[in-house]
């Protein structure tokens, strides 16, 4: 695919192209840069096999994102490593072909490539050579659009950038759909790194990413899973959540999951491991050992975890059989007689939410907003924020002209607001946030579920808060949803299963697990 070709093939060349000097230019944040610890580098970098006792100076690796080098420069050194001690007698001009690294932050790309010219240097190698190295292990561009070299890649690695797809400006969101056939609702910008990429490997090629696990059961991973499933083999799927993997904290659910192109077989997972280097050794050699695993020890096997598109249920043997059973004998939430959906995407979380009394409009204009992190205890724990809300009660947009402190707070983040693909396909409402907000829902008791987390949290809002789009929301007019916010064989008087839960979080955990979906 050359990039060149297709942006010349759009009328909109110039403004894909203003968009990508946009992003360069972006901060930490609006540009998804999350740096990956280096213990974690090391797990992640044997896990796919690339390793010194390889000939790596034969093989080709390939990082999408490199950042600030964390892939990168222990990558380099490995490859350094293994062609001095198998094959010195060649130049190391001979290793141009060995990496391909993809950054499109300017300042990133710049800082990174000094650091490989002095890494060289400090090996012992020519600058000269060190510079013609540098000039071609690394490209500076746009991962989704960069002509790279079409033979394939024995190793794609890496942490691809995490930015929501209501962020990325118009144009450019075009030009990936038109491209990848993973950006599918609204899924993040990870998606089509990881489709590039699998298409990109070479027979027997792996793939090692440490990113998000959403993709995993939601609505728009279907069209990934679908693929992994019909020509991939998911190998390796190891739980991050709640560990330190990142340099910062980070609100997400992180999973290392390494893919290769083989025939599907079982899959090993480990949870949570312990982050230090020996910890990681050990778990990786377990890992990859040929023989079979005994399933009481820190890594289990679960067969036959990509299914189509359905989603990937990675828990040990029993448990899988355990939500196959309810899939089978229970209900699924609308037929117990509840409603499932998901909170208010915005698509500019900086302009349509703040601190609820410090948003000057309206007292009818905004609600009062529950998001992840008020609800990290098990209970609710509010901090304060509110979303503004410019939809009326019947459904359509207000008018500004009857309110006047929202038409004033809304021209004042006008910049924000119109730059979203929902306000530059309808400019006559550019003030929409993407999804409706129904009122009458923040005064619903409802049950609060983070958006696929590593394990069941369920908390019970009593009716005073609108639900974020992190978040699932479960309503009823027939249960007392206090009931079932409990956790499983506590507190429970009611209907239990055969497993000890009650009949309505059997009913829930099967759903929710079977769906995960979008509402």
């Amino acid at each position: 695919m050359s990039s060149l070709l297709r942006q010349e093939s759009l009328p909109g060349m110039s403004a894909v192209e203003d968009a990508l000097e946009v992003l360069s230019r972006a901060g930490i944040e609006e540009r998804g840069a999350i740096f990956t610890r280096r213990e974690v580098v090391d797990f992640i970098l044997d896990l796919v096999g690339y390793s010194t006792d390889k000939p790596l100076y034969r093989l080709a690796l390939l990082e999408p994102s490199f950042g600030d080098g964390d892939f990168l420069l222990v990558a380099i050194a490995r490859l350094l490593t293994a062609w001095r001690e198998q094959s010195p007698e060649r130049p190391p001009d001979s290793l141009g072909r060995c990496i391909r690294a993809v950054e499109l932050h300017r300042d990133s790309f710049q800082g990174t490539y000094d650091k490989v010219v002095g890494l060289l240097h400090d090996e012992g190698i020519a600058k000269t050579t060190a510079v013609r190295l540098a000039n071609d292990w690394l490209l500076r561009g746009d991962y989704l659009l960069t002509e790279l070299p079409s033979d394939g890649f024995d190793f794609v690695v890496g942490n691809p950038p995490y930015v929501r797809q209501e962020m990325i400006p118009a144009p450019l969101i075009a030009e990936y759909r038109a491209l990848y056939r993973t950006v599918f609702d609204r899924a993040d910008i990870y998606i089509p790194f990881i489709e590039r990429s699998l298409d990109l490997l070479s027979a027997g090629g792996a793939l090692g990413f440490i990113c998000a696990d959403r993709w995993m059961k939601n609505r728009y991973g279907g069209p990934l899973r679908e693929m992994v499933a019909s020509r991939f083999h998911l190998k390796i799927y190891v739980d991050m959540v709640d560990t330190p993997a990142f340099h910062s904290d980070v609100i997400a659910y992180p999973a290392i999951t390494i893919i290769t192109r083989e025939t599907q077989g079982l899959t090993r997972i480990a949870n949570r491991p312990e982050l230090s280097t020996i910890g990681l050794a050990k778990l990786a050699d377990m890992l990859l050992d040929p023989q079979p695993v005994d399933q009481v020890g820190p890594v289990k096997e679960v067969p036959a975890v990509a299914n189509g598109s359905q989603p990937w249920i990675l828990d040990s043997s029993d448990q899988l059989a355990l939500v196959r059973r309810l899939e089978r004998d229970f209900p699924t939430i609308e037929e117990a007689g509840c409603k499932i959906g998901i909170g208010v995407a915005t698509g500019a979380d900086q302009a349509f939410i703040g601190p609820l009394d410090g948003l000057d409009v309206e007292a009818d204009r905004k609600l009062p907003l529950v998001m992840t992190r008020d609800i990290l205890t098990g209970e609710v724990e509010w901090r304060g924020l509110g979303v503004v809300n410019p939809f009326s009660d019947e459904g359509g947009l207000v008018d500004l002209a009857l309110y006047p402190r929202l038409r004033n707070y809304l021209e004042a983040r006008k910049d924000q607001i119109v730059n979203r693909h929902v306000a530059q396909k309808s400019p006559a409402n550019w003030y929409r946030t993407i999804d409706r907000i129904y009122p009458a829902l923040a005064a619903k008791p409802n049950l609060l579920i983070p958006d696929i987390k590593g394990e069941a949290h369920v908390v019970y809002e009593a009716g005073h808060l609108y639900p974020h789009h992190n978040l699932y929301f479960i309503t009823s007019e027939e249960w007392d949803l206090r009931a079932v916010s409990v956790h499983p064989c506590e507190g429970w008087t009611g209907s239990r299963d055969g497993a000890g839960r009650p009949v309505l979080w059997a009913s829930i955990m099967s759903t929710t697990k079977r769906k995960g979906a979008r509402s």
